[in-house]
């Protein structure tokens, strides 16, 4: 008999992860020669540091993250590679009731519409200003998400400063409901199931899913060290495969409520299986009224493939906040971050034929590699 090849994986408790946990718990993983240990963490870092000392073969996580570590941007340079996207979209930020009372109370037109929302931010931010109150806090996953940036890219095409007219403090996604209950925060940016656990136990108000400001934006990748796939690349196909299968099987409706039930074990994302149904149906029933716009889409056959057109927009949000400096050498290692070779190999894949474009609910159009002309056209920025 064949032994399987080993693997320890960290991932965090999020929803997006689940084309993991269906690999390994259904069985797809070990028929691709996989023995996968999934390992259940407490924050991005931990992941981060794991994966670069070789604690971790691999793992679930935060796109910008793994650009962010080849680059060395976060004071752990590991180059990684970033093979397949497990999730896109799926964030939503969220605010306390209070706050939302405010919110609709400032806003003048639709509060649904990330335009007016924002101007009835600012409104709100300017009145604390002038009666000396203390400033808003916002919670985000990690400096280096989609999290961070779209917070930012919303506040920001309102004329508010993330930088100075806010706080925007860190926090690991299954401490933001408890966080706003606490009075700790007044909002946050994060990932199902925790935007759902905060409005079912009644302590905030989900103000828009954050496709809402980035479309179709890439959220998790499946990373491993540059090192590890380069020397033994027919694991990385095989743990894609794996992914893919385990994708086909979530995408089934008759095998939702199973998915739920793996989905909601405590050492998995550990909620209610019927608040983790409810994403499910919502994400992969995609409505009317929303068109293609799901809030959470799993890495399948087509948008499973990493582009680099998406990694050079990451890094393009990154040296609009002052994180990264510009440059084309910095430019064409992102890119290279999010090489499509290892999915392209993977059985049955076709190479798709160009990617999505990744589109804002305001602001100027992402323009490829003209990075200069695209951060230089926001009125507020970052920039180092």
């Amino acid at each position: 008999m064949t032994s399987c090849r080993p693997l320890k994986i960290g991932f965090m408790p999020l929803v997006d992860a689940a084309s993991l946990f269906i690999a390994v718990d259904k069985g797809f993983a070990a028929a691709e020669g996989l023995d996968i240990e999934l390992v259940r963490e407490v924050s991005w870092s931990n992941i981060r540091d794991r994966l670069a000392v070789g604690h971790y073969d691999a793992a679930h996580l935060l796109a910008p993250m793994a650009i962010a570590a080849t680059l060395g941007l976060n004071q752990v340079k590991a180059p990684l590679v970033a093979p397949f996207n497990l999730a896109m979209n799926g964030n939503a930020i969220t605010v306390s009731r209070h706050l939302h009372a405010r919110l609709v109370e400032a806003a003048n037109g639709d509060l649904a519409d990330p335009s007016v929302s924002a101007r009835a931010l600012h409104t709100i931010i300017y009145e604390d200003e002038r009666r000396g109150a203390e400033p808003l806090t916002f919670g985000m996953t990690f400096p280096f998400s989609l999290h961070n940036y779209q917070l930012r890219y919303w506040m920001a095409e309102a004329g508010v400063n993330p930088d100075e007219d806010l706080r925007l403090v860190v926090l690991p996604p299954p401490f933001m409901a408890e966080s706003l209950a606490k009075g700790q925060l007044d909002g946050f940016c994060v990932g199902a199931p925790w935007n759902a656990v905060a409005a079912e136990a009644g302590v905030g108000v989900i103000l828009h899913p954050a496709c809402d400001i980035f479309h179709p934006a890439p959220e998790k990748t499946l990373a491993l060290r540059e090192s590890m796939a380069n020397s033994d690349p027919s694991v990385v196909v095989a743990l894609i495969n794996a992914c893919l299968n385990a994708t086909d099987f979530i995408h089934a409706p008759e095998n939702r409520a199973e998915v739920a039930s793996v989905l909601a074990r405590p050492d998995r994302v550990g909620v209610e299986a019927r608040t983790i149904r409810a994403i499910l149906d919502t994400s992969l029933n995609v409505t009317v009224e929303r068109g293609a716009r799901s809030n959470l889409i799993f890495g399948d056959r087509v948008v499973g493939r990493p582009e680099p057109y998406q990694a050079a927009w990451l890094y393009g949000q990154m040296a609009r906040w002052g994180q990264a400096r510009l440059s084309r050498e910095a430019l064409g290692i992102s890119k290279d971050v999010f090489d499509p070779a290892f999915f392209d190999k993977a059985a049955g894949v076709k190479a798709a034929t160009a990617p999505s474009p990744i589109t804002a609910f305001a602001g100027p159009a992402f323009t490829g590699d003209a990075l200069e002309t695209y951060i230089a056209a926001f009125a507020i920025s970052s920039r180092s």
